[in-house]
C-alpha cells in the first residue's frame, strides 16, 4: 500500500495530553483505533478505561461507530493539506452499567402534586 494513503491520527486525552501520532490505513476500523488506544494508554492517567469498549472517539463532533473505518470518519473534512487529524478520547463506561449505577446512588423520589387554586 502506497504511503500517501495512510492516515496520520492523534487522539487527545481528558487533560490534553496525546496518544501517537500514527498511521493507519483508511481501512482500519474505529474498532482497531480503540484497541490501540487502549493497549498504549498512560498509566500514570487518574481515569483508565477497564477495556476499549469504554472509550469513545469523537471526531467533527461525532462519536465514532466501532465498525465504520478511517476512511469513512475523514469525509467530514473533506479535502484537507496532509497533517495529522486529532480525535478526541472519552472514557465512558458502558451505558447499562452507568445506568444501573444511577438508580442505586438516587435517592427514592416521591411524587408530589403542587396545586394551587385560584
Amino acid at each position: 500500500m502506497p504511503e500517501e494513503e495512510l492516515v496520520e491520527l492523534k487522539f487527545r486525552l481528558y487533560d490534553g495530553s496525546d496518544i501517537g501520532p500514527f498511521r493507519y490505513s483508511p481501512t482500519s476500523t474505529v474498532a482497531m483505533l480503540k484497541e490501540r488506544i487502549f493497549s498504549d494508554w498512560p498509566k500514570d492517567k487518574k481515569i483508565v478505561p477497564k477495556t476499549a469498549n469504554d472509550i469513545k472517539l469523537i471526531s467533527a463532533g461525532k462519536i465514532l461507530e466501532n465498525n465504520k473505518t478511517v476512511g469513512q470518519c475523514k469525509v467530514p473534512f473533506g479535502e484537507l493539506p496532509k497533517g495529522t487529524i486529532t480525535m478526541h478520547v472519552v472514557v465512558q463506561p458502558p451505558l447499562t452499567k452507568a445506568k444501573t449505577e444511577k438508580k442505586l446512588d438516587e435517592p427514592q423520589k416521591k411524587n408530589f402534586c403542587s396545586c394551587s387554586i385560584l
